[in-house]
């Protein structure tokens, strides 16, 4: 196994449609999954798609982390492991939205406010061939909806609404702390 390179924005790679994956059991296929799944892991990161790793195959890898999730009834925990989508579908379960911050891996130090839907249904299958068919909300819709936007050539930035809310992480979080610091000291008297 291996830690693969991160195609970061402006790279070509990022910015087209990746093809479907003929054979999802191909030793070539298993090699890459275990590598970007080494790569999601040493990169502490949600999820990672095959374009990010400049593979521009129609598949992802990620994982709903518990202290990830908003505690909506369908934002529910991958599990210990990592979890594989090959060939994914990927479709609205419902009309409500939510936006909410988001960074990644191909653009590193900024963050941005993002609307997507809150519910979702995505399908596809995993490197056993075996099918998957989950409905889902919350984090776990966002990270899957997130890298099925790789696999369509699609960066955040390009979803987002409000370039007020983008940044860098850095600055963000300095103004989050001020704002913070500024509301709990404007109920003190004197």
């Amino acid at each position: 196994m291996a830690i693969l390179k991160i195609a970061r924005m402006g790279n070509p790679v990022l910015l087209r449609v990746a093809d479907p994956v003929p054979d999802p059991g191909a030793p070539e296929i298993r090699r890459l999954v275990a590598d970007m799944i080494e790569t999601l892991i040493d990169a502490d990161a949600a999820g990672l798609a095959a374009p990010q790793v400049h593979v521009p195959l129609r598949l992802f890898v990620f994982r709903a982390r518990p202290e990830r999730l908003t505690g909506q009834a369908e934002d529910v925990p991958t599990g210990p492991g990592v979890v594989t989508v090959i060939n994914p579908i990927v479709e609205p379960a419902g009309e409500k939205m939510a936006v909410e911050w988001e960074g990644c891996l191909s653009i590193p130090g900024l963050r941005g406010a993002v609307p997507r839907p809150e519910r979702i249904r995505y399908r596809g299958t995993d490197p056993d061939g075996h099918a998957i068919d989950r409905t889902v909300s919350g984090f776990h819709a966002r990270v899957v909806q997130h890298e099925m936007d790789h696999l369509d050539g699609i960066l955040y930035p390009m979803r987002m609404e409000d370039f007020a809310l983008f940044g860098f992480t850095e600055e963000l979080m300095r103004a989050a702390a001020a704002s913070a610091g500024a509301r709990s000291e404007g109920g003190r008297d004197g």
